[in-house]
């Protein structure tokens, strides 16, 4: 990699900013046409209706759950929050910053030997921006706690 850009100033969040544009858009308009549609067929009883509207709210549940990532950094630390999961982490817990070509994301290599996944990291849509997040997060390691260069 080039080099090193001085870190950003804390706190900052790192989030895939377009993807999560894109999943919420379309999770609202799904939700909307849904909805419109059960509403304007006039042979749909009322469970029908409800049927549509609960899957239009069903598909926006997931598509907001698949907005959810993000890696936030502070002066004490880091908090990686995927899918699912929220984990927060001291910067002497962050060994490496990782983004090889082909990752789907950044990975965090850990003091206890274990790799975790930064979803808040990715290259899908924008990689320009997914390198340069992953540089100044591998930056923020390096300068608070006991970081490594990244591949």
């Amino acid at each position: 990699m080039s080099a090193a850009a001085p870190p950003p100033a804390l706190p900052v969040t790192f989030r895939p900013t377009r993807t999560r544009a894109v999943l919420m858009t379309v999770g609202v308009a799904v939700l909307v046409v849904l909805t419109v549609v059960a509403l304007l067929l006039e042979r749909l009883g009322p469970g029908e209706r409800a049927s549509f509207i609960i899957t239009g709210l069903l598909f926006f549940g997931v598509l907001t759950l698949l907005s959810r990532p993000k890696v936030v950094a502070e002066e004490d630390g880091v908090t990686v929050v995927n899918l699912t999961t929220k984990r927060r982490l001291d910067w002497a817990e962050v060994l490496r910053v990782n983004l090889r070509p082909g990752d789907p994301w950044v990975y965090l290599d850990l003091a206890d030997g274990t790799s975790l996944p930064a979803m808040g990291i990715q290259p899908g849509i924008a990689k320009a921006r997914a390198i340069s997040d992953a540089r100044a997060l591998r930056a923020l390691a390096e300068q608070h706690g006991t970081g490594r260069a990244m591949d």
